[in-house]
């Protein structure tokens, strides 16, 4: 029975489920939206968090406790008057301990200041309260700073400089990042669908998802169920958004082929939400596993950011298979005004640019996927030019911030790691042989930690030395000391020596960042071919796909190198970036190839294989492409956060994506496929039977 010719009570029951659930999901976006502006509050940028138990410097911290009941992070004011300090500078200067010991968070008595023996710098020492809020305090010295003589130039560096920076870096990412990619996917849906109304129930969606990703990720955060950090809460904010549009372009699209055949809009959801939801959910399950992977890291970071990553898409994927196919049936065909498709109405698609690029793959399978493969091949030639062995946490800035300021400027007068000394911990009765080896190339002094009365302080017998670097302690110089200093006094024997200090930290961070890695990836390619496997009920297919997303992805990274290196001239890059990078390209890049393979499968039932894969080509080439663009342009947004990391994943992602939708799906896979014909189902037989 048609829609218009059901009874009366039908088809008002029909309303009432669609109505429902978009009353419930405005409650969830009126309860969950204030959430995603407050995630910021239970998000920690301190790299010491995230550091496993087992860290050598993570041990230290804990040693430390019982020199420094409450635990402070380093921060350094460091003063500098080109043409010498005057006697007002010095007097100032002189009464800054007094004046900054009654900021609240500032471990008082203060160090009178260190003058430089040019006579144009002085430093202070002010350790800040780790277990506060350090950035919260660093401002709030800042801001006594800011009555410094005329032509004096006072900064905070040090690492509670730089956590104050990181976390003003992040100050707002939020709303910044929602305005940009609103803006864009609004843009990008009124081209595709020159509609006025559709861009606008799609935002509304990812706007509802994100809500309530956002509800669930505060609560988990503020609970200490999981890890939160500035570039977990950007990421989350741009997948959601990418994850919410794509699955919304795929069910839109087969909404609006449906109309064409369908005469009522019921019926027509109805078909197009069971062909979509399959794809869908196979997408946003291939997606939710891989993220999920990061909870084999060692890093709390990047276990953080597997839920954390998993939630938005998981919000993604119920705001896109509820509140959107309820709010299209109630608009039903006027969501497409003024392009209205009417029933019985031809399909565009297959007559289209994408149906001459499927006959085009049709007519030379082996030339187009031998040509797409040299392509990525000539891409990944660069992947060893990729320089992802750590940077310098400065260096993480792409904006001027004062703590990198300051850094360049304590360097210039005093040794450079004078604002965060590695931290040796050891058996007093060999703290004169520690000390001794630890005076590697690369220390400019090592001192002990006094008590009260000048005298080296013991602690159940341990003793505290502070090593001086000659290097800024953030920089990979720095590092790769703290790296000797390690063997040196491992090598003393009875000593039990670990170095810890935020130098420590940073290099404790790159090395399992490493081993992540190395582990992590191998387990992404496993749970992605058994999804695959189980989707297509073949083994020989999702092979392929994982080996052209593989290629792609190495393709991309080549790419990545030359772009950091010679034409955004980025020192380096973590260790993480080409982690991170690999599961979120790999496991999107999977979608579009699932998004058209399990299409290609349900043509091959009627049409065979070469004419089912045409054909899923032609009518999936728009809106895959539509999506792959969309989540390369959302992704993009994340460059307008001035932090070296999410820049670089910003243009890794976005390529990869566009690299894995303009040529990987639309060229290389379905060339591969029309080549092996059946036998791309291996070991299922899957073709047309014949009569």
């Amino acid at each position: 029975m048609t829609e218009q010719g059901s009874s009366l009570p039908a088809r008002r029951t029909r309303w009432v489920l669609p109505a429902l659930l978009v009353v419930v999901w405005l409650a969830v976006g009126g309860i969950g939206g204030p959430f995603a502006g407050k995630l910021s509050e239970v998000a920690k940028n301190d790299n010491a968090a995230f550091l496993p138990r087992s860290a050598e410097a993570t041990q230290v911290q804990d040693e430390q406790k019982a020199f420094v009941p409450r635990p402070t992070l380093p921060a350094t004011v460091v003063a500098e008057r080109g043409s010498g300090l005057s006697a007002a500078d010095r007097a100032y200067l002189g009464s800054l301990p007094a004046h900054l010991a009654k900021v609240p968070g500032v471990a008082a008595p203060l160090a009178p200041p260190t003058f430089s023996e040019d006579r144009e710098a002085a430093r202070l020492a002010v350790p800040v309260d780790a277990a506060g809020n350090p950035a919260k305090i660093v401002k709030s010295v800042r801001e006594q700073l800011a009555s410094a003589p005329g032509g004096l130039t006072v900064l905070v560096t040090g690492p509670g400089g730089q956590v104050a920076d990181l976390v003003s870096a992040f100050g707002g990412i939020d709303g910044v990042l929602l305005i940009v990619a609103g803006a864009v996917v609004a843009l990008i849906l009124l081209v595709v669908y020159r509609s006025p109304l559709l861009p606008v129930l799609v935002l509304v969606s990812a706007v509802f998802a994100l809500a309530l990703a956002s509800l669930v990720v505060y609560l988990l955060a503020d609970h200490g169920v999981l890890a939160l950090n500035g570039q977990s809460q950007g990421i989350l904010s741009i997948l959601v958004f990418g994850a919410a549009t794509d699955y919304a372009l795929l069910l839109v699209a087969r909404f609006r082929e449906q109309l064409r055949d369908t005469p009522g809009r019921f019926e027509a959801m109805r078909l197009a939400w069971r062909a979509t939801l399959a794809p869908v959910a196979a997408s946003a399950g291939t997606v939710v596993l891989g993220v999920l992977c990061l909870l084999f890291s060692d890093l709390n970071s990047n276990k953080g950011l597997g839920p954390v990553a998993a939630i938005g898409i998981g919000a993604a994927l119920l705001a896109s298979t509820t509140f959107l196919p309820a709010v299209l049936v109630l608009f039903g065909r006027a969501v497409f005004w003024p392009f209205r498709p009417r029933h019985g109405s031809p399909h565009p698609e297959t007559s289209g640019m994408w149906g001459r690029i499927a006959r085009a793959v049709g007519a030379r399978p082996r030339a187009i996927w031998v040509l797409s493969a040299l392509v990525l091949v000539a891409g990944a030639a660069f992947l060893p030019q990729l320089k992802a062995s750590g940077t310098a946490q400065s260096d993480v800035f792409l904006a001027k911030v004062d703590s990198v300021t300051g850094q360049q400027v304590l360097g210039r007068h005093f040794p450079a790691g004078t604002a965060a000394p590695a931290v040796i911990v050891a058996n007093a009765a060999e703290a004169g042989p520690v000390a001794e080896a630890a005076r590697v190339p690369g220390v400019a002094t090592v001192v002990p930690l006094t008590g009260p009365d000048q005298r080296p302080l013991q602690v159940g017998g341990r003793v505290e030395l502070l090593a001086i670097l000659t290097a800024p302690a953030d920089s990979e110089d720095a590092v790769a000391t703290v790296g000797r200093m390690r063997d040196a006094v491992h090598a003393v024997p009875a000593a039990e020596a670990k170095v810890g200090g935020q130098t420590a930290i940073q290099l404790d961070t790159q090395e399992t960042s490493k081993r992540d890695r190395a582990l992590i990836i191998p387990i992404v390619l496993l749970v992605i071919f058994a999804v695959l496997a189980l989707l297509l009920r073949a083994l020989l297919a999702p092979l392929l796909l994982i080996a052209t997303v593989v290629l792609s992805f190495a393709a991309t990274m080549g790419v990545s190198a030359l772009v950091f290196n010679h034409l955004l001239g980025f020192p380096g890059a973590d260790p993480v970036v080409p982690l991170f990078g690999f599961v979120f390209l790999v496991a999107l890049g999977i979608d579009y190839n699932i998004f058209l393979m399990t299409r290609v499968r349900e043509e091959t039932k009627r049409r065979g294989t070469r004419d089912g894969t045409l054909h899923g080509l032609a009518v999936t080439g728009g809106v895959i492409t539509s999506a792959g663009v969309v989540l390369a342009a959302t992704f993009s947004a994340l460059a307008v956060i001035p932090i070296l990391f999410l820049a670089q994943i910003a243009f890794i992602v976005a390529f990869g994506v566009l690299l894995d939708t303009l040529l990987v799906r639309s060229l290389l896979v379905p060339a591969l496929t029309v080549d092996l014909g059946s036998r791309i189902w291996w070991p299922a037989r899957l073709d047309r039977r014949v009569g």
